[in-house]
């Protein structure tokens, strides 16, 4: 029998149960008492299962869509991503002891230089009310011996496409942590044999955790562009967990004055 079929006969017995039932409920005043002792039986069941299948789908259909790129945009935004961490589930959900450059997917890598990695990194299931990202990616350190920790997110090539000094480069996140910490963010452009960097501080105790990058303060050579990438540096990581539960860039000219 075709799927179609199958489908057709399952919505008849469907309806012709919830008929049984409404009709049930109606006579319940004045069915016999064995019937409705045994009537009760079937239905405190029948209940369990429908208010697990109730409680089991109101919670995955209350979390952000996997593969969602929805995020409140700037005007005259022209560029704007997330990158695949946090919109994707990851073949390898996470990392332990990570070394020195090494990646959890395609786009974010971690370096530090510590002699024994006490680090791990794992792709997590946002399943916070205000969280809009379907995944985010947690960061734990333990004892660390080294003097500087940081990932970098490479940006796809789009990102530089038509990329000028009269550009803002912005980027937005949401940080939860054991304990304060310092984070910078360094937006680095490749340019030629240059390289041009810009270091902002993320401003963790404010309500919008958000910094821009103006390429106008920059020495960039707008005809010689090649790629892009972040750089999140934390200072001062030792027995913390890290939760970046979303991250995403977007790109706008400035307002001609």
């Amino acid at each position: 029998m075709s799927k179609t079929g199958v489908g057709v006969l399952q919505n008849i017995y469907q309806r012709a149960v919830s008929r049984y039932w409404a009709r049930s409920a109606r006579l319940a005043g004045e069915t016999d008492l064995a019937t409705l002792r045994k009537q009760r039986s079937r239905a405190r069941s029948l209940r369990y299962n429908l208010d697990t299948l109730i409680a089991i789908s109101e919670r995955r259909l209350a979390l952000p869509m996997i593969g969602s790129n929805a995020f409140p945009r700037p005007h005259g935004t022209d560029w704007s991503w997330r990158p695949q961490l946090w919109r994707q589930p990851l073949p390898i959900k996470g990392l332990s002891s990570v070394g020195n450059r090494e990646m959890l997917g395609d786009e974010v890598t971690l370096f530090h230089d510590c002699r024994f990695s006490e680090l791990t990194l794992r792709q997590l299931r946002n399943r916070r009310e205000a969280d809009l990202a379907p995944f985010g990616l947690r960061m734990d350190v333990f004892r660390f011996d080294g003097s500087f920790l940081s990932l970098a997110i490479d940006l796809p090539p789009e990102a530089v496409q038509g990329l000028t000094r009269n550009h803002l480069i912005r980027v937005d996140t949401i940080v939860e942590m054991e304990k304060p910490l310092e984070i910078f963010a360094r937006l680095n452009i490749k340019h030629g044999p240059n390289t041009e960097q810009i270091v902002r501080e993320l401003p963790l105790d404010a309500e919008e955790i958000m910094v821009e990058f103006d390429l106008a303060y920059s020495k960039l050579n707008e005809k010689r562009v090649e790629r892009a990438w972040l750089d999140l540096i934390f200072e001062g990581p030792e027995m913390n967990e890290v939760i970046l539960h979303d991250l995403t860039f977007s790109r706008r000219p400035r307002a001609e004055l």
